[in-house]
């Protein structure tokens, strides 16, 4: 071709599009050498391909439904006594199932239900949905906050939304430093300010028994709390020092500090009410407002996460454990890059010998690269961590790449003829629609791998996923245009 004919080819919006794609996904990958001389790229990989440390854990809790002829509140308050731990409602509207924060077998569960009153209609192990999510926010806070970034953590869910596993992946993390990691508290500590920015210490977080989860208070315009429970040690030692700084005659210049790990999570004075109610006996039970709205709904489930101080509201133990040592993962990682290039070769070769004219199998490996590279770009701008799963995605979208652009060309060289343009156009057209078709059908299979929590299949679906609509969007139309002029000369 001559250079008028590849600007022709190049204008047209469908080159141009997946050019310019192309272009800002180098950019996303970023490819460059780091400060010691070692070639490096923006893209961030799970355990696979580095050393790092996975770890599931069962959580220690069960979800039973049940039926009473108590009145709920009551029974679940005595349930909460006479197991000694906490009992939560999973569905308000419609309270047919606990959540009970404390391992028991299903005989076991029965007849304290019984004594109780009450009768268990159901057993499943794990916790309810909210619950899991909120282990997951704390894990994400405390990890982060230990500025381990490259962590994956899936809570796996099971029949009826019941949550019975979560899985942490930590990458660059050794088995002992996992272990240390997950199970570490942080320090947690409450204060009351004296005067000006000085403050005095009055509990730290082994104070607090128990932290409920945020709730709205409709009796002070819908504000958000989060209710927490101190032992009788934690009460005296709140009540001593309001006593002692003056917050219970004047809240408003005496605000409680609460700080983790030495930043402060909430600032705010006690409701008079409660201040001067601490001059006669201390109080356990408290709730720590943090404002109306949308605003103070997310502030209050912050809270909660700061207030557990790193620590699962149910108890867990690890049910299973791997690591990949550093060799291991740079093998893997060198071994996938020889795959990838193989898997282009290879498929230049097939096509080759089946078409014998080189002017086709170029543009066809070319685009083929042009999707992994525009994937890789994705993967980099969204902070997707690179598994092996994900490589095998890959390697299937080359594969199906393929596949397409050959449905394209036998299409297009019907009889072995170039057609009309005219022609063209129609069998282009006929081609695209059996792609479209292909990818919905490849869509569709697999959009479960990406919703369970089957998590070493996700990464795999997600490229799988972006790779078919890349091709149809982008590159499918972008080497229609291109193979037409090509098969036209």
């Amino acid at each position: 071709m001559n250079a008028k004919e590849i600007k022709r080819i190049v204008a047209d919006w469908r080159v141009a599009a997946l050019l310019i794609l192309v272009v800002l996904s180098v950019v996303a990958i970023y490819p460059h050498f780091d400060d010691k001389g070692n070639f490096t790229t923006n893209l961030q990989y799970g355990l696979d391909l580095q050393n790092g440390a996975w770890l599931q854990m069962e959580f220690k809790a069960e979800v039973v439904g049940f039926t009473t002829d108590q009145p709920i509140s009551e029974f679940v308050s005595n349930l909460s006594k006479t197991m000694d731990t906490d009992v939560i409602i999973v569905d308000t509207a419609n309270p047919t199932h606990l959540e009970i924060r404390k391992y028991y077998s299903r005989a076991d569960l029965e007849k304290i239900f019984e004594s109780a009153g009450g009768k268990v209609t159901s057993y499943q192990q794990g916790v309810s949905k909210e619950t899991g999510e909120l282990v997951k926010k704390i894990l994400e806070n405390k990890l982060n906050s230990l500025g381990t970034k490259d962590t994956k953590i899936n809570i796996m869910t099971g029949m009826g939304n019941v949550a019975q596993y979560v899985r942490v992946e930590l990458a660059g993390v050794d088995m002992n430093q996992a272990k240390a990691l997950v199970g570490k508290q942080g320090k947690f500590e409450i204060r009351i300010q004296t005067s000006g920015n000085e403050s005095e210490h009055v509990l730290y977080g082994d104070s607090i028994s128990s932290v409920g989860n945020p709730e709205k208070d409709l009796q002070r315009g819908g504000s958000w709390g989060v209710p927490f429970t101190l032992n009788e040690a934690g009460a005296t030692a709140l009540q001593q020092a309001a006593i002692k700084y003056g917050l219970t005659t004047n809240p408003e210049d005496h605000y409680l500090i609460m700080i983790l790990d030495n930043k402060t999570v909430f600032n705010a004075p006690m409701v008079a009410d409660a201040a001067a109610k601490l001059r006669s006996s201390p109080n356990r039970q408290w709730s720590a407002t943090t404002g109306s709205g949308n605003a103070g709904e997310n502030a209050a489930q912050t809270l909660n996460i700061h207030l557990r101080a790193g620590a699962l509201p149910v108890e867990t133990t690890i049910v299973g454990s791997g690591a990949v040592p550093a060799e291991q993962g740079a093998k893997n990682k060198m071994v996938s890059v020889i795959a990838g290039i193989l898997a282009l070769i290879t498929v230049g070769i097939v096509i080759y010998y089946r078409y014998r004219e080189p002017s086709i199998v170029l543009p066809m490996v070319l685009i083929n690269a042009s999707e992994v590279i525009i994937l890789l770009g994705f993967i980099s701008a969204i902070k997707f961590q690179i598994d092996l799963p994900t490589i095998a995605g890959l390697v299937a979208v080359v594969g199906t790449g393929i596949d397409q652009m050959v449905v394209i060309t036998d299409e297009i060289l019907h009889e072995g003829r170039v057609p009309s343009p005219n022609l063209y156009l129609k069998r282009l057209g006929r081609a695209l629609m059996i792609i479209i078709i292909a990818a919905a059908t490849v869509i569709i299979a697999m959009v479960p791998l990406m919703l369970f929590p089957l998590t070493t299949l996700q990464g795999f679906a997600l490229i799988t996923i972006l790779g078919v609509l890349v091709g149809v969007i982008v590159t499918r139309p972008a080497y229609g245009k291109i193979i037409m002029e090509i098969l036209s000369k």
